[in-house]
């Protein structure tokens, strides 16, 4: 005898519903980053990507914040998310909590960075990145420690995760981003330190908007600086044409 499955009524089919996503989601677990430096870091990072992107409205950067991607994540109270994660091509003036991935139709961070400490590295290098690549299918994801300047390290998706090769300054190509990642030492928010940058595909240091204010304040008093000097020159040259004027016995008032 052949078992075969019962079959259901037009009104049973009508009647069923897939089951809904949870709604009961938390949003704050009043856990900070691991240090100061860490959360300078990531603003740092997120600050400059706006920076960056101007006006534009097309993508949306977030760090520390709650991830939901599965039903069986949100049951085993998982939630922390990346450090930094830019997700592109979504609607960047939607007000978030969090990132929700059911809805976000679906969409997955194209770029990640965690900002490693010696009590994260181990899951930042081992079940994130497992994540990031087989699940997440994020495509670029780098990692780096703030104290130790030369640990950056970043991966590419194709099929699976590759390593991204340094070029000789040591900075890794962000493909997705269409940015460079690379160190700055420097102070920012009163903080000495080797700080992640972002790179434009000319090398260009990618400025915080506190940064691009005073560049163009540089500029704007350099402009002002070279406009008086050219007023004084010319000032020097009428004096020197009036003078030469007076000595041929002509009034250059009267001109």
């Amino acid at each position: 005898m052949v078992n075969t499955l019962p079959q259901q009524t037009t009104n049973e089919m009508d009647e069923w519903t897939p089951p809904m996503p949870p709604t009961d989601l938390i949003f704050d677990d009043g856990e900070p980053l691991e240090t100061n430096q860490h959360r300078v870091a990531m603003n740092v990072l997120i600050r400059s990507y706006q920076q960056y992107r101007g006006e534009a409205t097309d993508y949306y950067v977030g760090g520390n914040m709650f991830f939901y991607y599965s039903t069986t994540q949100v049951k085993n109270r998982d939630f922390r998310g990346p450090d930094f994660f830019v997700a592109l091509d979504v609607d960047g003036q939607r007000d978030r909590l969090g990132w929700v991935v059911w809805e976000e139709d679906g969409h997955y961070p194209d770029t990640i960075i965690e900002l490693m400490s010696p009590s994260t590295a181990n899951v930042d290098l081992g079940l994130k990145k497992q994540l990031y690549d087989r699940v997440f299918r994020t495509q670029d994801y780098f990692v780096y420690n703030p104290f130790e300047p030369d640990s950056l390290q970043g991966w590419h998706h194709r099929d699976t995760y590759q390593a991204i090769a340094p070029d000789s300054r040591g900075w890794l190509w962000c493909e997705s981003l269409g940015l460079w990642l690379g160190t700055w030492q420097g102070t920012i928010d009163r903080e000495t330190l080797t700080w992640l940058r972002f790179y434009d595909s000319s090398g260009a240091l990618v400025l915080l908007p506190e940064e691009a204010a005073q560049q163009r304040a540089e500029a704007e008093a350099q402009r002002a600086e070279a406009e008086a000097q050219r007023a004084e020159v010319e000032r020097l040259r009428a004096e020197r044409l009036s003078a030469r004027l007076r000595e041929l016995g002509e009034d250059p008032d009267c001109l």
